[in-house]
């Protein structure tokens, strides 16, 4: 039982020592690929992101039919027809 201890933690030190290497790894590329970076691009950057959520988020609501124009055509329609029900005609009556 102890050796089983043993080995399994050696095991997982190793593991746990190559996992560290393949962070540091990926750390030194994202500062390699970012050293060029400066403010105008990441707002350039950031514009771009905020512009394709929206696009995506429109595009879900269009497959979702949350977003369907003829629903909301509708809804239009029905408000209006219930406005002028509750208007008087604009006539004006003789007096």
């Amino acid at each position: 039982m102890h050796q089983f201890l043993l080995y399994s933690s050696v095991i997982i030190a190793i593991l746990s020592l190559f996992i560290g290497f393949y962070a540091c790894g990926r750390v030194a590329k994202v500062q390699q690929t970012t050293k060029d970076l400066d403010w105008d691009a990441i707002a350039n950057i950031t514009g771009d992101m905020a512009t394709l959520k929206k696009t995506i988020q429109t595009l879900n609501n269009r497959i979702n039919g949350m977003h369907s124009p003829k629903i909301a055509e509708q809804e239009l329609l029905m408000q209006l027809m219930q406005n002028q029900q509750t208007k008087p005609n604009g006539r004006m009556q003789g007096g």
